[in-house]
């Protein structure tokens, strides 16, 4: 490992930190290196806040050193006016005089203009430093931009013998099929993505909140499908602990908008695009990830219209014997672990 990929590898990882509250921005890490010592670091603040490159060049305690230091970066410095003014202007403002970038930004508002405006500076700069592994890691931000949909997690529990609900049940309530560590586990997902996505029949049978209780964090938006809008207005998903948008067939506004609901039209009739028209929704409203818990028919469409890039999958100990089968897909198997009894699989769509 090169000296610039080891400091490169330290910004991915501060980057972290800003999961699950920087969307839709990047969760960038940036680090400010002055004689091989790492004199400031910064990652990306909640949503509207300072950008990784402002917090890092703010953390420097003497800020005369910033004229001799380098600047490394996950993710190119942005050129235009947002929430906050440019981080290259900032970057240019306190002379810095070389920059080291893990990947180029590829949205239109930035890619390569950052770059451009840093070396007509008189800046140094480099590019493409541990670019796959920068990549990955801005995942969500890259496929928002690239793709022009969310980046698609599902999720779903099953039983040892392959159902995720059993036949018939007694209370309107989930059946739990894997452990509490396994459930403690799933929270923390919610808290790291922009939204959560469930079909009617998920929430007529079990009557799910979906938000986060089990971890800290801010709870995602809420997405359910709901054709004819049959649900109850007092189910879980409408109460006011996340903003819930609900996407009908029929656009009937006076029944569901309020301040914490919204209703979104498109066509079921249009079944072979049901998940792309879904996916247009969500771009649309500026979500860049989001994870689809069930049920079996709604995840069977994102996956038979190819829309979808990791399956998290857990499987209990239990037997149903009978029920809703799990859903099928085919995928890469890149992690798999024990969590207690469950086993958790986690497959990537290539």
């Amino acid at each position: 490992m090169n000296i610039h990929e080891k400091y490169i590898k330290r910004c991915i990882e501060i980057g972290k930190n800003g999961l699950g509250t920087t969307a839709p921005n990047p969760m960038v890490g940036c680090v400010i290196v002055y004689g091989q010592e790492i004199i400031g670091e910064g990652f990306t603040s909640p949503y509207g806040g300072a950008h990784a490159e402002v917090n890092a060049i703010s953390s420097v305690k003497v800020q005369s050193l910033l004229k001799k230091a380098t600047l490394y970066v996950t993710l190119e410095p942005c050129a235009h006016f947002g929430k906050t003014p440019p981080c290259a202007d900032a970057i240019i403002k306190f002379k810095i005089p070389k920059v080291v970038i893990g990947t180029i930004d590829t949205f239109n508002k930035v890619s390569g203009k950052g770059v451009e405006k840093l070396k007509a500076s008189g800046c140094e700069v480099i590019v493409g430093v541990l670019e796959d592994e920068v990549k990955k890691h801005h995942k969500r931000f890259f496929t928002f931009h690239n793709k022009k949909r969310p980046y698609i997690i599902l999720k779903w529990a099953e039983s040892a013998d392959g159902f995720i609900s059993p036949h018939t049940k007694d209370e309107l309530k989930p059946v739990w099929i894997t452990n509490e560590i396994s459930r403690q586990l799933v929270h923390k997902w919610r808290a790291e993505e922009q939204a959560i996505l469930v079909g009617t029949n998920t929430v007529i049978a079990d009557n799910p909140s979906l938000t986060v209780r089990d971890w800290t964090g801010k709870s995602p938006i809420r997405i359910v499908l709901d054709k004819n809008l049959r649900l109850p207005k007092n189910a879980s998903v409408f109460n006011e602990k996340a903003k819930t948008i609900l996407i009908s067939e029929k656009n009937e506004k006076s029944t569901i908008g309020t301040e914490h609901r919204d209703l979104e039209f498109l066509s079921w009739n249009l079944k072979e695009i049901l998940a792309q028209q879904i996916c247009t929704i969500l771009f649309n409203r500026d979500i860049n990830s989001v994870i689809i818990e069930g049920g079996r028919q709604t995840l069977q469409t994102f996956i038979d219209e190819n829309l979808w890039d990791e399956a998290r999958i857990f499987t209990g100990t239990n037997f149903f014997t009978s029920g809703t089968k799990a859903p099928h897909l085919s995928g890469t198997l890149t992690f798999e672990e024990k969590i207690l009894d469950d086993t958790l699989k986690i497959y990537t769509n290539d």
